[in-house]
């Protein structure tokens, strides 16, 4: 008998370790998920965070960026369900997805617009429904983004007191600040859309408070003008002695101009138009205007400055639209009305040509 368990020893002991070695890899597998996929996610979430975000913040083209953020998102944070969710990147990728929704509730406002001047009224009203649907899914794909840059950086805004996140480098420093702007912009797209979306107001305080864990002058005043967005959209979250909202905003928009990223001023336009002020809407896009003979932007992220050159551009288009019936004519930016500035315009004498 003894001899007969020496004989078989070696065959029992094969026999666990290939059991144990298919039992490692039904481990690894685990019961639906491929280690292949693990893997892929793993590597895809890298390389985005850290060659393909450097990359598209350097690129000049809205559109083609936005374009990427619809087309990318489903695919990378598919591989959430097999490893952990890239909420940094997915947050970029998601705020350029809604870009691209907010592109499309852009012309539906103007064709409303230019439908509403011509008097056709039932084109008007189509149009103007759907700029309110479009709106509406704006709101919730950046309220996603929102949700995605707290979670990227494990910062609750809520908590009492302020622990504000480590923020380990300029990328991160930007997708945070970019994210508490994205949720300040929800609010403004859900009020467009009618409440449709019904995106939290309290996000709103939230994001005042976030903001001062971000340089101010660093980032072209983006952060100031995120809180005094929220002074004026909510007037109890203002604190005392603090500045005229109105001033902030004039102040962090040539603080963007100086660092060259100019995202303020589209703050600052947007804020104009929200809160009824056509004056300073005038103003903000007549400087946008100006500022272009002397700014140096921030290469690094230029895209930022270009999607903000798009909501100054969208601003004067609605504008125009509205009192002349057509966009903004290139050789008009930076004005509201179509008559030529003849005032210093030189003009030839023809005394010694007679």
């Amino acid at each position: 008998m003894i001899s007969l368990l020496r004989r078989l020893a070696p065959l029992m002991s094969a026999v666990r370790l290939k059991a144990l070695s298919l039992g490692a890899v039904a481990a690894l597998a685990g019961c639906s998920a491929n280690p292949i996929y693990t893997t892929t996610g793993v590597v895809l979430s890298g390389y985005s965070k850290t060659e393909a975000t450097p990359y598209v913040m350097q690129m000049s083209d809205p559109q083609m960026a936005c374009s990427l953020g619809e087309g990318v998102d489903p695919l990378l944070y598919s591989f959430s369900r097999v490893t952990d969710a890239p909420y940094s990147t997915g947050s970029l990728l998601m705020l350029l997805a809604a870009n691209c929704m907010e592109y499309r509730a852009w012309e539906a406002e103007l064709a409303y617009l230019r439908a509403d001047f011509a008097g056709r009224v039932p084109a008007a009203k189509d149009a103007r429904e759907e700029a309110k649907r479009l709106n509406a899914r704006v709101a919730e794909r950046r309220y996603l983004a929102f949700q995605r840059a707290m979670a990227a950086y494990e910062f609750d805004p809520a908590a009492e007191p302020l622990a504000c996140p480590f923020l380990f480098n300029e990328q991160d420093e930007l997708t945070f600040l970019l994210g508490l702007l994205t949720g300040m912009q929800a609010i403004v797209n859900d009020a467009n859309s009618g409440a449709r979306a019904d995106i939290p107001k309290n996000i709103a305080p939230q994001a005042e408070r976030a903001a001062r864990c971000v340089d101010n002058e660093k980032w072209g005043g983006l952060p100031n003008a995120i809180r005094a967005l929220v002074w004026l959209l909510l007037p109890d979250t203002r604190p005392a002695l603090s500045p005229d909202p109105w001033a902030v905003l004039e102040n962090s928009s040539e603080l963007g101009v100086q660092a060259g990223i100019r995202a303020s001023m589209a703050v600052e336009a947007v804020a104009a138009e929200t809160f009824g002020r056509p004056e300073v809407l005038a103003d903000v896009i007549a400087r946008f205007a100006e500022a272009e003979g002397r700014i140096e932007v921030w290469d690094e992220y230029r895209l930022v400055d270009e999607v903000a050159a798009g909501v100054i551009r969208f601003s004067s288009d609605k504008y125009w639209t509205r009192h002349y019936g057509y966009r903004t004519p290139q050789s008009f930016f930076g004005r509201m009305t179509p008559e030529r500035n003849t005032e210093n315009v030189e003009t030839m004498s023809l005394d010694g040509l007679l």
